[in-house]
C-alpha cells in the first residue's frame, strides 16, 4: 500500500494519457534546462551531491522553474523517499501523519525527503513543527517559495536550511525546452520564426507554461505556419507574475526608485509600464513618485515637487488611462532632473541629534521674556534683532548651549542647490567674522 501523500505516479495513472510537461518531466538532474547556478559542478547543489552530504533546503523562484522537479530528482539521487505535500491543501493533523510515516520508514532504514510546496503558507506553529523532525533526521526538507524567505519563513527553520534561488528561465532556455517537445511529438511547431519568438515571450520565463502552450499549437489543425498576429489571435499572453503585496511589487518599485535616480527616463517609464500593466494602482504610483522629488532631488530643483503633485492631481480629475501619462510626464521630469539628497541627509541627522540630546532647552538668549520674573532669569538677555543688524545677519548661536553649532545640511553643487550652497558659504563667513572667537 502506498504511503499517504506518497506522490510517485501509479501505473494507471502512466497508462492513461499524459499532459506533455509530465512526459518531458526530466529523469535525471543533468536533464534539466537551466539553473546552473545551483546544479553546476562547483554550484551548491552539485557540490553536496558529490560530497554526499544534502541538507535541507528552501528553493526560492518564481513559478515553472523547476522547484517540484529537481527536489524529486534529488530523492532519486540520494535513495530517500520522496513525500510530496502543499501548505495550501494541508494542516497540522495533516503533518503529524507524515511525520508519523516518515518514523516507520527510518526505522526501516530507509531516509524521506519531504518536499512542501508553497511553505511560506505555513503559519510560524506550523513551520516550528518541522525542526524537531529536520534535527533528528527524520525528513529532509526541501521547501519551495515565490515569496521572499527572509519575510515568509521562521528564523528558526530559516537556520536549518539552506537557501537556493531559481532564476526564471532565459528565451535560451525556453527554446531547448520547445525544441524537446518537438522531439517528443515527432513535429515541428507551426510557427513562423517571429512567432516562434513571440511564444517563447508569452511563456514569460515559466517553463510549464511554455509546454501547456506548445500542447495546446500542436493540437490545432493549420496548413501553413502561422505568423505573429494569427498566434496573437489564437492565445492570450500570459499575464506577468505580479503581486501588488509580494516580492514583485517590493522589486518593481525598488528598481522604478532606482532608475529615477539614476536618471534614466527610458528605464524609469519601463518599470512604471510594468507596474501599471501589473494592476498597480496609479495612485501608489504618484505618491512614490513624489516622495522620489522629496529624497533624491529636493532643493537641486525645487520645481520636481510641485510637477509631481500637480501630475497627481491631474489623474485624479483625468481619471485612467489618460491621467497616467501626467503621472509619466513628471516621471521623466525627475529622471531627468538634478539630484541631491542634501536635505533628507540633513533631516536625518538632525533627527538624530535631537533623540540623543533630549531635553536641552534653547539657549536663554532667543527666548521671550514676557514677565519679569523671567527677564531676571536671563530670558532673552542678550539675543541681537538680526534686521537690525549689518547685512541682515547677526550670526548667533541658536542650539543648546551644551551643544554647541553642528552642521547638518550640505547642499552639493548640482542644479538650484548650487545657489543655496553660496549662501550657506557666505553666511558661514559672516559668522566666523561676527563670532571671531
Amino acid at each position: 500500500m502506498a504511503d499517504l501523500f506518497d506522490s510517485s505516479p501509479s501505473v494507471a495513472a502512466d497508462s492513461g494519457p499524459r499532459p506533455l510537461a509530465d512526459r518531458l518531466r526530466p529523469q535525471s538532474l543533468g536533464d534539466v534546462i537551466g539553473q546552473e547556478q545551483v546544479l553546476g559542478p562547483e554550484a551548491p547543489l552539485g557540490v553536496m551531491l558529490a560530497s554526499g552530504t544534502l541538507s535541507s533546503l528552501i528553493f526560492w523562484g518564481p513559478p515553472g522553474v523547476g522547484k517540484t522537479t529537481i527536489a524529486r530528482l534529488l530523492a532519486g539521487e540520494t535513495d530517500l523517499h520522496f513525500v510530496q505535500i502543499s501548505a495550501i491543501f494541508s494542516g497540522v493533523a495533516d503533518l503529524k501523519k507524515v511525520f508519523e510515516a516518515a518514523k516507520h520508514r527510518r526505522a526501516n532504514g530507509q531516509g524521506t525527503l519531504l518536499f512542501v510546496d508553497e511553505i511560506h503558507r505555513f503559519n510560524k506553529a506550523q513551520q516550528d513543527g518541522f525542526l524537531p523532525h529536520m534535527e533528528d533526521g527524520t525528513i529532509l526538507l526541501v521547501g519551495a517559495t515565490t515569496e521572499n524567505p527572509s519575510f515568509e519563513l521562521n528564523a528558526a527553520l530559516m537556520s536549518r536550511s539552506q537557501v537556493l534561488v531559481l532564476q526564471r528561465l532565459s528565451l535560451a532556455d525556453l527554446e531547448r525546452l520547445a525544441q524537446r517537445a518537438e522531439q517528443e511529438v515527432s513535429r515541428a511547431l507551426p510557427l513562423s520564426g517571429e512567432a516562434r519568438e513571440q511564444l517563447l515571450e508569452m511563456a514569460d520565463g515559466d517553463g510549464r507554461a511554455l509546454l501547456n502552450l506548445v500542447e495546446q499549437i500542436m493540437a490545432w489543425k493549420v496548413e501553413k505556419p502561422l505568423d505573429t498576429k494569427s498566434l496573437s489571435e489564437r492565445l492570450m499572453r500570459r499575464a506577468a507574475q505580479y503581486d501588488k503585496s509580494g516580492d514583485a511589487h517590493y522589486n518593481l518599485i525598488s528598481a522604478l526608485h532606482k532608475s529615477v535616480r539614476g536618471s534614466d527616463p527610458d528605464a524609469a517609464l519601463y518599470w512604471f509600464a510594468r507596474m501599471l500593466e501589473g494592476g498597480e494602482d496609479p495612485r501608489y504610483l504618484a505618491r512614490r513618485i513624489t516622495r522620489m522629488a522629496v529624497e533624491d532631488i529636493g532643493l537641486a530643483d525645487p520645481q520636481a515637487q510641485s510637477i509631481c503633485l500637480e501630475s497627481w492631481e491631474i489623474f485624479e480629475r483625468l481619471g485612467s488611462p489618460e491621467g497616467e501619462l501626467a503621472i509619466a510626464q513628471a516621471l521623466v521630469y525627475l529622471a531627468l532632473a538634478p539630484k541631491s539628497n542634501a536635505v533628507y541627509t540633513a533631516y536625518k541627522a538632525a533627527r538624530k541629534a535631537a533623540a540623543k540630546t533630549g531635553s536641552e532647552p534653547p539657549p536663554k538668549h532667543i527666548l521671550n521674556a514676557p514677565t519679569k520674573f523671567m527677564k531676571s532669569e536671563g530670558y532673552g538677555d542678550g539675543y541681537a534683532y538680526d534686521h537690525d543688524q549689518e547685512d541682515g545677519f547677526s550670526g548667533q548661536d541658536y542650539f543648546p548651549e551644551t551643544m554647541g553649532r553642528t552642521e547638518f545640511y550640505a547642499p552639493v553643487e548640482r542644479g538650484f542647490e548650487r545657489d543655496l550652497k553660496k549662501r550657506v558659504e557666505y553666511f558661514a563667513k559672516l559668522r566666523a567674522r561676527r563670532n571671531p572667537g
